[in-house]
């Protein structure tokens, strides 16, 4: 929780993993809940999620915010590390952002892939072949005014990536064939958003 006017930033030391579950198992369950408060600036940057060849897992961010608080947070998906030659062939995965201001649903993100998720990802429609993605938010009055210089952040990028804003918030969504480009990319517009933090 991040009290009236405060500051704050979250992150991790290390990547998030998340390895093959034993058939017939639960799913990993993981639920994070951030409330800022009125006045508040809240920051959720954790490192990567990498996720196995069969593993299963039901993740989920929730972000309530008062009216005119401030969040800027990232969530990375790795299936598999290129570096290591891993494939994600088959797994389970339930991924969200619910993200609410002032009681009024902003943002429902839901990422939801089952069964042979390479083949999966290997559609265009899905993530054309890319092997990480990434979702980027940024909630705050002028959230909006930030797109310009995001989008100029993106330019030459050796990732897919768009941006768009509405309802003073910014959403960036970023596709990558591994992690290394991805995180550089994603770091470059977080570099933007924090200015001159």
């Amino acid at each position: 929780e991040f009290g009236e006017g405060t500051r704050a930033t979250i992150t991790a030391q290390a990547a998030e993993r998340f390895y093959r579950a034993a058939p017939g198992s639960e799913p990993a369950t993981v639920r994070n809940q951030v409330q800022v408060a009125t006045g508040a600036c809240a920051e959720w940057l954790p490192q990567e999620t990498i996720l196995f060849d069969r593993c299963a897992l039901d993740r989920r961010l929730d972000v309530e915010l008062a009216e005119d608080a401030r969040f800027l947070g990232v969530e990375t998906l790795v299936f598999g590390r290129a570096a290591m030659g891993e494939c994600v062939e088959q797994a389970w995965l339930r991924d969200g952002i619910r993200i609410r201001r002032g009681g009024r649903w902003l943002l429902h993100e839901a990422v939801r892939l089952d069964g042979e998720v390479n083949a999966l990802l290997r559609r265009p429609a899905i993530a054309g072949g890319a092997r990480a993605m990434a979702t980027l938010v940024h909630v705050a009055p002028d959230a909006e005014a930030g797109l310009g210089a995001v989008r100029a952040a993106l330019d030459g990028a050796l990732v897919e990536a768009g941006a768009s804003a509405w309802n003073g918030m910014l959403v960036t969504r970023f596709l990558a064939a591994d992690a290394a480009p991805l995180r550089r990319t994603v770091v470059g517009v977080l570099s933007v958003l924090r200015a001159p933090r």
